[in-house]
């Protein structure tokens, strides 16, 4: 039996359900060359932060003016910038690159710090030939005047706002820490999300206690972190229906991994952490553990399998989830140490 692997992502038709998201090297040519030959669906490039942008723009301003001060005459001296290529200028160059090369769909990754440079990066993504914009609302609201309301109005003004601005088709990366997730969910497709990344993954700062300072530590991530995506999308499939796009990230290091997430409603099924520790060639080897679980267990399709174990069938899923609570807490088992008598 042949499996047909296709999928349907953001209005985008895919060969495979298996998408590489954002990274470093889903900037580079030579390895999205890689990823496309080892059987991606699609790319999704890394973001683009405006604060790099911005940092740089302040960085040259403070070097041509450096002495002036003193010395105005100086400003005779420093020849005329016609030109300056920065970093959203270089984001937008390799991703008119990736658009030659590559024959699968390239989605530009955006995380802005303000409607306004959301909008304008946008519109240049849009412009530079980007089949799908990936907004990724990544920021840690640290404010204890700001209340979750007021939180929730500002993203999903943003949401709307690059809506607004693109025609081309606009998926939104959240984090699962919204008050109510299902709301904002809903909320997000209904100002103009045609999809939803579940989830962003937030890296988190370490102590480097030798130096004392605050160090980044970057964490590859473990099939166990699956669950979480996979239980938002098995609750939110059903009720945002076929047509909102839905991909399920982080914790996918195998075929099996895959089709958890494609049976509980997922679209696609993203990876990143895969192929930076074991290459491109993972891609080809989840897919083919991917198609052997399908024929196995005798599905034509990725189509057919897609939402099998949502909560599309389920009356209350809020009584369902907390009974699954409950029964998951009841199936620990103590180590036989800790129970044997004396």
């Amino acid at each position: 039996m042949t499996v047909d692997l296709s999928t349907r992502y953001l209005g985008l038709e895919l060969r495979s359900p298996l998408v590489v998201s954002a990274n470093p090297l889903t900037r580079e040519p030579a390895a999205v060359a890689k990823f496309e030959e080892a059987g991606a669906g699609a790319i999704v490039m890394p973001s683009l932060f405006e604060e790099e942008i911005e940092n740089e723009e302040i960085e040259l301003a403070a070097s041509l003016e450096q002495g002036t001060e003193g010395f105005a005459e100086a400003l005779d001296y420093f020849p005329e910038v016609d030109t300056f290529i920065g970093e959203g200028d270089r984001y937008l160059r390799s991703l008119e690159a990736l658009k030659r090369q590559a024959s699968v769909p390239i989605v530009a990754s955006l995380n802005a710090n303000s409607v306004g440079g959301w909008v304008r990066f946008a519109k240049l993504m849009s412009d530079a030939g980007a089949d799908a914009l990936e907004l990724n609302l990544y920021r840690i609201t640290v404010d204890r005047n700001m209340t979750a309301a007021e939180v929730e109005d500002e993203d999903l003004e943003l949401i709307a706002a690059v809506r607004a601005a693109v025609n081309v088709p606009l998926a939104v990366k959240l984090s699962p820490f919204y008050s109510a997730f299902a709301n904002f969910a809903g909320k997000a497709v209904e100002a103009g999300a045609n999809g939803l990344v579940l989830f962003n993954r937030f890296y988190q700062p370490d102590i480097d206690l030798e130096e004392l300072a605050v160090v980044p530590r970057v964490s590859l991530s473990h099939p166990s972190e699956l669950r979480l995506p996979m239980r938002w999308t098995a609750i939110l499939r059903p009720q945002l229906g076929p047509e909102v796009g839905i991909a399920a990230t982080s914790g996918i290091h195998s075929g099996s991994d895959a089709v958890k997430a494609l049976m509980v409603g997922a679209d696609v099924a993203m990876l990143a952490s895969a192929v930076l520790r074991d290459g491109p060639g993972k891609i080809a080897d989840i897919e083919a553990e991917m198609r052997t679980w399908l024929e196995e267990n005798e599905y034509s399709s990725v189509t057919q399998l897609r939402g099998s174990a949502s909560q599309g069938s389920v009356e209350d899923p809020g009584t369902f989830e907390r009974a699954q609570y409950i029964r998951t807490l009841h199936s620990w088992s103590a180590p036989s140490n800790l129970t044997a008598t004396a």
